[in-house]
């Protein structure tokens, strides 16, 4: 756990807490792709919070060539190569974040994860899918809960 991850992770939260207050109360309006900036900032937001967990990021947001999905992040976790997927919200009248990810999104995150451990020269001895959520809280800004292993395909 790197102190220097943990100090941006700090920051991030902090730019969130205070976008939060300029805005009114919700912390990602004003743009005009405004679901993509949502989760534009879920991802960095949970990138910083792997990095202070003690996660090596080696990968974001990679796209399969074949077309099977993109990878949000993919990071190792000690000796466990790990795939996450980051589910971001600004509001939980829908449910928490990692109820989008659906039967259908798990199998393409899959076939993502898989392609890409085929083009790996060295195999990892074992991998895993986790999803970071990340949910808006108004009292506390963007809050993120790591899942571990949170599907299997």
């Amino acid at each position: 756990m790197s102190i220097i991850a943990q100090l941006m992770y700090q920051v991030l939260v902090w730019k969130e807490r205070q976008r939060a207050r300029l805005a009114g109360h919700t912390p990602l309006a004003g743009s005009e792709a405004e679901h993509l900036e949502t989760g534009r900032r879920g991802e960095n937001l949970a990138y910083w919070y792997l990095r202070q967990a003690g996660y090596t990021i080696v990968a974001r947001n990679r796209a399969a060539r074949s077309g099977a999905g993109e990878l949000d992040l993919v990071g190792w976790d000690g000796p466990v190569l790990s795939f996450v997927e980051v589910k971001t919200r600004t509001t939980l009248a829908a449910g928490p974040p990692e109820e989008a990810v659906s039967k259908a999104k798990q199998k393409r995150i899959a076939r993502a994860a898989h392609e890409y451990i085929r083009r790996l020269r060295h195999k990892p001895p074992s991998y895993r899918f986790d999803i970071a959520s990340v949910a808006w809280d108004p009292q506390a800004g963007l809050q993120v809960r790591l899942i571990k292993d949170a599907f299997k395909v």
